[in-house]
């Protein structure tokens, strides 16, 4: 009995507020930030996941990360922003912010998640970072959440340039958009494995024709090596 109160303790979230920098006017968006799926589900808690704060949050970064590149490199032309800002919001990037603020620490995961390695698992944290960017913005406005964003993008590009993030979707679209009437589409296939330990395999077509598949931990994942797959196919 012991070990379930262990796991179900609730976490000291005005530490983790003072190591973000921003104090929440509703303390409930960083607790539902910090909220992994697993114990959503493990806790019936319909609804109660991180994963509509992290749809909103990833969309904050990218146009805040954008809008800095724009207006602070100049210099750079579209295909080296575009692979720079990939670099900047992809999940090695995320991921290593939310280890800056000790995020793992604060998850709120299902006994199987926090088992198996989920406070320490890439994708989780990235996630986790992009809920706390949501939760910023609905608390505090967007000026609020540009501000936090920065405070992490600007000292990477500042110390040495990212290694840019393949971002093979992109790829193969500039490539197919040369001929307007052709049309991707990505398609999830299966989904197999517990929520801890998910896997997902994407099929990309061209025109209903299968020219890619794909496989990975995460859709976002899937659907990259899908296009890396179709890229090499079509010999780039």
């Amino acid at each position: 009995m012991s070990h379930q109160k262990q796991n179900t303790a609730q976490p000291d979230l005005k530490k983790l507020e003072a190591a973000i920098g921003y104090h929440f006017q509703n303390l409930s968006l960083l607790r539902n930030a910090m909220t992994h799926s697993s114990y959503a589900n493990e806790n019936r808690k319909a609804g109660g996941s991180n994963e509509r704060l992290e749809f909103l949050g990833d969309s904050v970064l990218g146009i805040v990360v954008a809008d800095y590149l724009f207006k602070n490199c100049p210099h750079l032309p579209e295909g080296d922003l575009t692979k720079t800002r990939a670099s900047l919001v992809c999940e090695k990037a995320c991921c290593g912010f939310s280890q800056q603020l000790g995020v793992g620490e604060y998850l709120l995961l299902s006994h199987g998640e926090q088992n198996s390695g989920g406070r320490t698992r890439s994708s989780i944290l990235a996630d986790a970072f992009e809920a706390i960017i949501a939760a910023i913005y609905l608390d505090g406005g967007m000026e609020e959440a540009r501000a936090f964003i920065l405070r992490f993008v600007k000292p990477m590009l500042q110390t040495a340039r990212p290694k840019p993030f393949k971002d093979y979707k992109t790829m193969l679209q500039e490539i197919v958009q040369k001929n307007p009437e052709e049309s991707l589409e990505y398609v999830l296939t299966g989904e197999s494995g517990p929520d801890h330990d998910k896997h997902f395999s994407v099929e990309v077509h061209l025109n209903s024709n299968v020219i890619g598949k794909g496989g990975g931990r995460s859709k976002k994942e899937a659907e990259q090596q899908a296009a890396r797959e179709a890229l090499e196919l079509m010999g780039y």
